[in-house]
């Protein structure tokens, strides 16, 4: 009988206030992509097995929850939205004009040791802008995030800013092998600074989980640039934060070379948000220009995904109060007044009032203790 009362692993309840809170964060995010012209899309909670795992996605593969359908084709609960999303893009928008810009704000599923922040069924809400390759784009969904983290309600938070490029100009200019180079971005990824002294590569490569910090960075990345392409992936960055200036975001930028997250499927700049006393990331994103190639219409492509439950966490650990709309009336009735009852709740109602009517009739005193019980504002007690 236990059993019967559990949700499944990595799974969990949201209670009403829970929820509520949920929703009104979720809300609010949802208002400002649309101030920014994205438009919210909704994509099947399941999709064919390939579609999850093409090239830029086999990795994800035993983290997925499988099933069959009639047919006996393999069906997977989609494990994030981006390449729903690309999927969406090509089938069904594309003949639209870009720049395309989609929001959406739903559950995906991944399976993973259930640690702080890390579940098997979460929320994310985010966005994605294709068909744009510049600078531009990519300021503006990072400013995007930041300005997300604010109307959520958390200050004090940052945004560590990288390029992939960077790293990838300096293992090309050096002509290492695939095996060491997949060894070398494990290490860059883990900023395992003793993994990669004991590695035979450049000094130039040594130094990359080395270069973390303020505007500084960019000009002392400068010094190891020594190819066009770290070069350019430099300019890129120079170019973004001005543009974060511009927003007003750039004090919530650090940068950091050593970020690098999938050098599979990141092309560009990436980035992620963290947030004082959160020990994990809040947000993350970043420019994938090859994704889209795989469901046959290449295409340049940025975003970001933010996480529902953590941003939610991360206020609770930052002591920000959830500030919930409180029910404005308790309406009860006596016997004989059910009618007047519901009229007047209707009229309130249409004047935007929340209202909370008896079920059964009460007696003045214990409708007071009801009204108390519910936590509502204010008792009507129709007589």
């Amino acid at each position: 009988m236990t059993e019967l009362l559990e949700t499944p692993y990595g799974t969990q309840d949201f209670l009403p206030k829970e929820a509520a809170a949920k929703r009104a964060i979720e809300q609010k995010i949802f208002n400002l992509f649309a101030s920014f012209g994205y438009e919210e899309v909704v994509t099947p909670t399941m999709e064919y097995l390939e579609t999850l795992t093409t090239s830029s996605g086999r990795a994800i593969e035993p983290h997925l929850f499988k099933m069959f359908d009639r047919n006996n084709r393999t069906l997977a609960l989609r494990h994030e939205m981006t390449t729903p999303i690309a999927r969406l893009s090509v089938s069904r928008l594309k003949d639209s004009p870009h720049p395309i810009k989609l929001s959406y704000n739903t559950n995906v599923f991944r399976f993973r040791t259930n640690q702080t922040g890390r579940q098997c069924e979460f929320y994310q809400a985010g966005v994605e802008l294709l068909g744009i390759s510049n600078a531009f784009a990519d300021a503006e969904v990072i400013a995007l995030a930041a300005q997300a983290l604010k109307v959520s309600g958390l200050a004090d938070f940052k945004i560590c800013l990288g390029q992939v490029e960077f790293a990838s100009g300096l293992m090309e200019k050096n002509n290492l092998s695939h095996e060491l180079q997949t060894e070398i971005k494990a290490a860059i990824e883990r900023h395992d600074i003793v993994a990669l002294e004991n590695l035979p590569v450049a000094d130039s490569l040594k130094k990359v989980p080395k270069l973390q910090g303020g505007r500084e960075i960019l000009s002392a990345a400068e010094s190891i640039a020594d190819n066009e392409r770290s070069r350019k992936a430099l300019d890129n960055l120079t170019e973004i934060y001005r543009l974060l200036e511009i927003y007003g975001v750039a004090d919530k930028i650090t940068f950091d070379l050593g970020l690098i997250r999938d050098f599979e499927y990141y092309t560009g700049m990436v980035f992620e948000a963290y947030a004082a006393g959160v020990g994990y990331s809040l947000a993350g994103g970043g420019r994938y220009d090859n994704m889209l190639k795989d469901f046959g219409a290449a295409c340049p492509a940025t975003g970001f995904a933010l996480g529902i439950e953590r941003i939610l966490s991360a206020r609770k650990i930052q002591g920000v109060e959830e500030n919930l709309r409180a029910k404005d009336f308790y309406l009860s009735y006596e016997a004989g007044k059910e009618d007047a009852a519901i009229k007047k709740a209707a009229e309130l109602r249409a004047a935007g009032k929340i209202v909370e009517v008896s079920l059964i009739p009460q007696n003045k005193s214990d409708a007071e203790k009801s009204c108390a019980e519910k936590n509502c504002k204010e008792l009507i007690y129709v007589e």
